[in-house]
């Protein structure tokens, strides 16, 4: 089974839009290898959407000052800290891995996230920031190299 590229984020909103751009580019490179797919949806509504695989990386951007902008930060499910969110509406990745495993969903066993820090996660109609755009190639190259390899996992474990 093809692994999951989820590319969050809004490309009307600035830098934003960097993980949606950079699931496009994933999808050019990768064609057939991933099922690509663009949302601009968060929380709980993205549930329905990883449902069925078995692998995803989750692309996306943050915003908290602990990085330069532009950098990449590689994270797991166990490496984010739960938000305490005032409703369901607010529940964030964390929230979501913990939901799917109390359901007993069908639910990816191996999740990798690429955030990248950047510089204006606000402005509508604001296009990438330049130390962003010139990030992007490194994003989708680290993107890539992820499904190969999980790729090259898969091949090894058909090996005799």
């Amino acid at each position: 089974m093809q692994p999951l590229v989820l590319g969050l984020g809004n490309d009307l909103i600035a830098d934003d839009a960097v993980g949606v751009l950079a699931a496009r580019e994933v999808k050019q490179r990768l064609g057939r290898r991933a099922h690509v797919v663009e949302s601009s949806l968060s929380g709980l509504a993205l549930l329905d959407l990883m449902v069925g695989y078995h692998q995803a990386v989750i692309i996306d951007a943050m915003y908290n000052g602990r990085h330069p902008p532009g950098s990449i930060v590689r994270l797991t499910p166990a490496d984010l800290s739960k938000v305490v969110a005032p409703t369901p509406h607010f529940a964030g990745l964390p929230e979501l891995f913990s939901l799917a495993k109390h359901l007993e969903l069908d639910y990816p066993e191996e999740t990798v996230i690429f955030a990248m820090e950047v510089e204006d996660p606000l402005t509508i109609g604001g296009s990438l920031s330049l130390t962003v755009r010139q990030a992007l190639p490194a994003l989708v190259n680290q993107v890539t190299g992820q499904i190969a390899s999980w790729e090259n996992e898969y091949e090894r474990s058909l090996s005799p």
